[in-house]
């Protein structure tokens, strides 16, 4: 339709090329707003790659240990669905030679066993997964009746033997509206090999009349529900799924997202989850000036899955907390340690800085420090160090509370920082490396900073760092399903990520 438009819009123009100059400023119009579409649309074709390529924050590889047990949880799954075969009752009519018409019935058909001993699943790359079962059996019983020659009548159980059953499942696994996994069938075929029918009670010349027309129908039966009901047990899948945490609330300020940034990416040995991994303030998702970088996860596979966090989602959380004015406090002397002898008073800094207790006698004081830009985090084999900027701004407190400003310092902090994991939480303490001290603005007269460095390094070592630590340690969710625990856990702080090698258990 579009380009039915430019082409009748071209060809108007030159037909009204002879009607100047009234034409002449139409045309021209028309000519530029066609120009504006296509160069638009031009635009939008060259910005898709690029709002496609988002690099994860985050990454999770389930290994080849992980996939066999999915496939164990699965195919109990399919087991558990097959035992809901429900057979009906059926009756037919049967030439059998020599005695004629034979009626036969079956009713109360009933599944009492199933196996599945051979179910390997394979990994096709690209695309999704295979699943395999081989040398499967079912057990049923069931009551029979016969009736011929029009007044010869017989009936009693039996029980039937399904043995040499196959079933192949192709999956697609992809990601859905909301960025979490799912799972689709892509083509199911199921196979019944021997049906064999063992036949209790009447004559046994009975039962070679007609055991081969009821195994015939059994076979039937089965093979019509196996795919239906296979693909039923991997949709419900899918639930379990959906309880991705994709938008994780971690405090009043601050929810991390943990949608996939695209479909899994599928190898001949492993599945890997794409998660965004970024750190949003509450119902303000405000991107970050800088965006995550590439990376790749190392060749280990002793663990079920390995995830992978990056500086990136570290990064993101120092940017919302610092946007969301959360990473300043104020210190008072009722914070400082009853037992030190640094107190917040103009006669303790008035011993550096003679000029304040000339000018505030007596007077108790306070502390703002506050970070002037968000705080950046590396990660470096075994060492998480976080680089902190900002001021400190000592006040005197008047007393009619109001506060006069004495002076403002520069502060540039180096801190370490330790990781721990607790249940699906990621826990974090800091140490503080090193600070540095100069002077921004004074209100009482020039001093030298250092002379300031030990009682401030004592603030921040015992005071500021301590609260900082309690709201870290109250931890940090990761990407997880309802009901996953993880076990036998290793953590690794590598170049640019942190690797988190663990075994999953579903509880529930």
């Amino acid at each position: 339709m579009r380009g039915a438009f430019i082409i009748h819009s071209t060809l108007l123009c030159s037909a009204e090329k002879q009607n100047r100059p009234f034409r002449v400023n139409y045309c021209q119009h028309l000519l530029q707003t066609v120009i504006m579409f296509l160069c638009g649309w031009l635009v939008m074709v060259t910005l898709i790659p690029v709002i496609l390529s988002v690099n994860p924050g985050v990454e999770v590889k389930i290994t080849d240990k992980g996939i066999e047990y999915g496939r164990q949880l699965g195919i109990a799954a399919i087991q558990e669905k097959l035992k809901k075969i429900q057979i009906p009752d059926f009756s037919g009519k049967q030439r059998v030679s020599p005695i004629g018409k034979v009626q036969y019935s079956l009713t109360n058909i009933q599944i009492v066993n199933i196996g599945l001993p051979i179910a390997p699943i394979q990994l096709v790359p690209g695309s999704g997964v295979k699943l395999s079962i081989n040398n499967a059996f079912i057990n049923l019983r069931g009551n029979w009746r016969v009736k011929f020659l029009r007044w010869v009548k017989n009936s009693g159980s039996f029980e039937v033997g399904v043995n040499d059953l196959s079933i192949s499942e192709s999956l697609a696994i992809k990601s859905d509206s909301t960025g979490r996994p799912e799972v689709s069938t892509i083509s199911c075929a199921a196979s019944v090999g021997r049906v064999r029918i063992k036949f209790r009670g009447g004559a046994s010349w009975l039962y070679n009349l007609f055991s081969k027309y009821i195994e015939k129908a059994l076979k039937s039966a089965l093979q019509k529900q196996i795919c239906p009901l296979v693909t039923n047990a991997i949709d419900d899948m899918n639930p379990r799924l959906k309880t991705l945490n994709v938008l994780a609330n971690v405090d009043k300020y601050a929810e991390i997202e943990y949608s996939m940034v695209s479909s899994p990416a599928i190898s001949s040995s492993s599945i890997a989850l794409k998660l965004k991994g970024q750190f949003y303030n509450i119902g303000q998702h405000q991107e970050p000036p800088f965006s995550a970088p590439a990376f790749s996860l190392p060749p280990e596979n002793n663990n079920m899955l390995y995830m992978a966090l990056s500086a990136f989602t570290a990064n993101s959380a120092a940017f919302v907390y610092h946007k969301a004015g959360v990473l300043s406090i104020y210190i008072t002397d009722d914070m400082i340690p009853k037992r030190s002898p640094i107190r917040l008073t103009t006669t303790t800094f008035g011993t550096f800085i003679p000029q304040i207790s000339k000018q505030f006698p007596g007077l108790m004081m306070k502390l703002l420090m506050k970070t002037d830009k968000s705080p950046v985090v590396t990660f470096e084999p075994d060492r998480v160090t976080v680089q902190v900027t900002g001021t400190v701004t000592a006040y005197a407190i008047q007393p009619n509370d109001t506060l006069t400003p004495l002076f403002i310092l520069n502060l540039d902090t180096s801190v370490s920082s330790k990781v721990s994991l607790s249940g699906m939480k990621l826990g974090v303490s800091l140490t503080l490396n090193k600070m540095n001290l100069s002077l921004q603005t004074s209100y009482v007269g020039q001093f030298q900073v250092q002379t300031l460095s030990n009682s401030l390094e004592f603030v921040l070592k015992w005071v500021v760092i301590p609260v900082v630590n309690v709201q870290l340690g109250k931890g940090y969710p990761l990407p997880a399903l309802k009901n996953m625990e993880l076990e036998n856990t290793k953590l690794q702080i590598l170049k640019d990520y942190m690797l988190i090698g663990t075994d999953v258990k579903f509880t529930g």
